[in-house]
Order: structure tokens, then sequence, then C-alpha cells
């Protein structure tokens, strides 16, 4: 027996008759498979060829924290910088660790930095949500992009410039600097958020995990930099040019990326569909043009990874790097180079950076606890019992409490879980937030998240500034 289906493409006209005869032998058969229809239920989804979208979405996540990294990690330039200059001839050779005491400045300095950070970086996330439906992607992501490798490229110019009699000037420009760049960090990385939410968890791991491994770069760059012996206005200048190049590769892949099947189909398919007139004729504010796109519905499914996120950073940037960066090892002083030259760096930023690239990498793995937000709230409140116990490390210089945890070996081990809770908990966060929206709000939900992580920032920071104080 013959079985007739009907092929038609679908507006060409036809009977009644001669679709109900066609639904009729189609029903008759239980084993007819119509493979035709799935093209227009799901176009043809592009491949990752090479894994390059995988490989830039990782560049790009280096990007997001490759300024603040070289900022940060670049400790022994900044002493140096803002040493104590009365009777001190020529010391372009010379570590600042050899200095028997740090300046009020040199002290306070990091958390200074972490603030300038922090703030611009909080405020310009919450305006990258506001601006997404204003500003095209490209202008946020290539504007912000080449507006960072501007100002890097004027920090790196002033290294070799001697600010010695002008070191307040200089701590206004270095601070005003750091404030630019990280607002135009903050629309860059908002935005890259947004773009990654729309993927699945595999480049939103990518994206995380290149943020802590920038952290491992720039950490693997000083402590090179400090075996080659090389002084600190060297070092200084092989850290921004190395952060220049870095920010010139991501721009390039970026605009490569942009350009690539695999990206606009994603960026495409998970929006609803829309017609022209709705992004000129909007009537609702949003991320979206859609209609049911609605900023309070969002931020009632995703608050608990909202706060969850918020929690993270706080407690992090209220320890780190302001209180870490003066631990000092136990056996400083007694003329081993472990101890006086490579244990703040190896230990505070590289050892750091390790462990939270490795819990990054283990949530895009187990993913856990999925579908439970409240016990992800839980777990990262747990994390505020390391800011007393790394506040009573051997951190130097201190006045007020006493130092409790003196053993290297102890603060290396409490470093490591600091740094892999806050990696796990901070990509789980990213991973899960987008699951509990409709597919056309991942991308505000992604954005949500980041100017969450934000204020965790600033809020943190300003936090560092009393911690340094209260030592």
């Amino acid at each position: 027996m013959s079985y007739s289906i009907n092929r038609r493409p679908l507006l060409w006209g036809t009977s009644d008759s001669e679709f109900e005869g066609d639904l009729e032998t189609e029903v008759d058969d239980p084993n007819t498979v119509i493979s035709d229809e799935k093209p227009f239920l799901k176009p043809y989804e592009p491949s990752d060829k090479y894994n390059l979208a995988y490989i830039v979405f990782y560049l790009l996540g280096v990007n997001t924290l490759i300024p603040w990294s070289f900022f940060m990690t670049a400790d022994d330039y900044w002493m140096y910088k803002f040493r104590e200059i009365n009777n001190l001839t020529n010391l372009s050779t010379t570590h600042v660790e050899n200095l028997a005491q740090k300046t009020d400045l040199q002290a306070s300095f990091t958390s200074y930095l972490s603030v300038a950070s922090a703030l611009p970086n909080t405020i310009f996330l919450v305006v990258n949500a506001f601006i997404s439906n204003k500003v095209s992607l490209t202008v946020r992501m290539v504007g912000s992009q080449c507006t960072i490798l501007l100002l890097f490229i004027l920090t790196t110019t002033f290294v070799e410039i001697n600010t010695d009699k002008w070191q307040d000037m200089f701590l206004i420009v270095t601070l005003t600097t750091v404030a630019l760049v990280n607002a135009a960090s903050a629309i860059f990385g908002g935005s890259l958020m947004g773009i990654v939410g729309k993927f699945s968890p595999k480049y939103i791991t990518a994206m995380s995990g290149g943020q802590a491994l920038g952290g491992i770069f720039t950490a693997l760059a000083e402590v090179c930099s400090l075996w080659i012996g090389a002084s600190p206005v060297l070092s200084g200048l092989v850290y921004f040019i190395i952060g220049d190049t870095v920010l010139l590769l991501s721009l390039i892949a970026y605009i490569m990326l942009e350009r690539a099947p695999f990206f606009k189909f994603h960026m495409a398919e998970k929006v609803p569909d829309r017609l022209e007139s709705d992004f000129s004729t909007s009537e609702e504010v949003g991320f979206s043009a859609g209609p049911t796109v609605s900023y309070s519905r969002i931020i009632k499914r995703i608050w608990h990874y909202g706060v969850s996120i918020f929690l993270v950073f706080f407690i992090s940037l209220a320890v780190y790097p302001a209180v870490t960066v003066l631990v000092e090892s136990q056996y400083k002083g007694e003329g081993h180079a472990w101890n006086d030259v490579y244990f703040v760096p190896v230990v505070t930023y590289l050892i750091f950076s390790t462990g939270d690239y490795a819990g990054r990498v283990l949530s895009g793995i187990f993913q856990w606890p999925r579908g439970r937000p409240w016990l992800v709230i839980f777990l990262s409140v747990l994390r505020t019992v390391f800011i007393p116990v790394l506040m009573f490390c051997n951190a130097q210089p201190r006045h007020h409490l006493p130092v409790y945890i003196h053993n290297d070996l102890y603060y290396i081990l409490i470093t490591i879980m600091f740094a892999v809770t806050n990696g796990y908990l901070c990509n789980l966060t990213f991973i899960l937030a987008p699951t509990v929206v409709d597919s056309q709000e991942k991308e505000i939900a992604s954005a949500m998240i980041g100017a969450f992580l934000g204020v965790g920032l600033a809020s943190g920071a300003a936090l560092s500034l009393y911690m340094v104080k209260a030592l």
C-alpha cells in the first residue's frame, strides 16, 4: 500500500479537501515522519569552528580584568613611585621591599586604588543597563576597549617620567586614570556579560575563567620581573606594555567575532521576533523592545543570585588586595629571597588568581547547587569568616589588632580556600542567573547581575579603607 504526503511549500494554495486527505493518510500510518518540518521549527545552527568563539570569550574575559590586575599587581612599581624621597638618591635599581618602613601613602595606596576602581565600575555597570537598548553593542564594546587602550598607553608613558617632586599630583593623575579606565571597563564588562548570557555555560565559564586567567597572567609577569632582577621602573614598563598588547589583541579579536555566523546566530536566536518598528516606537523602557520585558519581573527572578554575587565581591574586596598585600612572611628579614621578595606576589596574587580560576572551572563542571538559590546565598554568607581570619594574619604595619596567624603555610591554605570559593560562587551565579528568566530576558538578567557585582566591588573597596586603618 502506498501513502502520499503533502510536501508542498507552506505558502502554496491548496483546497480543504486536499488538506483533509493528506491529514487522514498521515494519521492512518503512525510510522510516518515528516522530516521536512524540522527546518521550519529550528534554523540550522552554525558550529563554533575550531572553538574560535570559545577562545575569543576567554581573551575578552582576560581583557575585563587586565587593567585592574596590572594596576594592582604592579605593587613594586607603585611603592617606588610613592616612596619617601628625603635623603634618598637614585633608587631605580632598588626594590621597595628593601626599605625599612612603608610611608602612609605607600600603605594606603592599594586601598585608594580599590576605591578609584570600584566606584566608577559600579556606577557605569548600572549605566550600561540603561543604555543597552539605546547604544549599539558595537559602539559599547569597541568604543570602551579603545578608551581603555588609550588610557593604558597614557599610564605606560608615565613610567619613564620622574614624578618624585610631584607625587601628590601624580597620585591624582593616576587615580583619575584608574577611574576612567574602570568606567570604560564597566561598559565593556557589563556588555560582555549580557552577551555571554545568551550562550551555553561553556562560554560563560570561558569568559569568567578568562577574568581569573588575567590575574594569573599579571602575577606571573610580576614574578618574572622579580626573578630577572628588573628594577621597579623596568618592571612597571614591562607590565603596562604587555597590557597594551593584550588590550589591542582583544579589540581585534572581538571585531572578528562579531562577524562570525556562530556569534550572529546566538545573538539573534534567543531574541523574540520583532518588527523594525519595535526598535523605533517602543512603548516600554527596557533592554529589549519586546512588550513582555519587565525590569521588576526579572529582578524578582534573579535577586537571590544578585545578592549572592554582591556578597561574594563585598567580602573579597573588603580584604583583597588591600589587606592581603600587606601580609608578610613570618621569616621576612632573614635574607631569603622567597620571604623578602617573592612571598607577596606569589601568595597574594598568583596563588589567589590560580585558586580563583580553579573555582570558576569547577563551577562550570558541577553547577551545584543548581535550582536552590537560597543555598547559594547561604554559601556566600559563610565566606564572611574570611574577613576576621585574614585580618589576624601577619599584615604589616599594624597598630591595633594582634597577629594570631603567623605561620606562612596556614596563610597560604587560607588564601587558597578564599580564592576557590570566590571563583566558584562567582561563576555559578553567572551561569544560573540566565536560567531563571525567559530567553529574551537573558541579556538583561546577566547585565543586572553585573550591576550587583559592581555594587559589591564598591562596597567592599570602601570597607577595605577601614580595614587597613583597623590593623
